[in-house]
């Protein structure tokens, strides 16, 4: 059987985003190790309590040799405008998950709204990328 079991997102300052995902999201670090033989590689992941099977490994955009400044540039321009990357997240009760979320600084970019598929929130971490808060509804 084959399960996703990482997945990632580019950021900017890796600590500023460590900081944005446990304590305003409620995440949990997985991993955070540097590696010195591969230039001081930092494999940061954070995931949520009680989900151990997941994780989201919170990237440094690398630059040379791994990626050449054009495609760096690339990468940042998308990430500003939201568009590197969505993580989709599920809850019982988005409008208590905003409101908890909220309280803890997370800025929202999109209320909790009615959709033909259940209520939906957005916000962005602080490296710009885009995070949708939803609570499927029934079908």
């Amino acid at each position: 059987m084959i399960k996703l079991s990482t997945t990632q997102l580019w950021v900017h300052d890796q600590d500023v985003a460590l900081e944005f995902y446990t304590s305003k999201l409620g995440m949990e670090v997985r991993e955070d190790v540097t590696m010195a033989e591969m230039g001081n590689f930092r494999w940061l992941t954070v995931g949520w309590p009680g989900q151990d099977d997941v994780a989201i490994v919170l990237m440094a955009i690398p630059g040379q040799p791994v990626m050449d400044d054009a495609t760096r540039q690339e990468v940042s321009n998308l990430m500003a405008k939201g568009f590197a990357g969505t993580v989709f997240l599920t809850t019982e009760d988005c409008h208590a998950s905003y409101e908890e979320l909220s309280g803890r600084g997370v800025e929202f970019v999109e209320k909790p709204e009615q959709r033909p598929y259940g209520i939906d929130a957005g916000f962005r971490d602080p490296s710009g990328n885009h995070l949708r808060l939803t609570q499927v509804g029934d079908y």
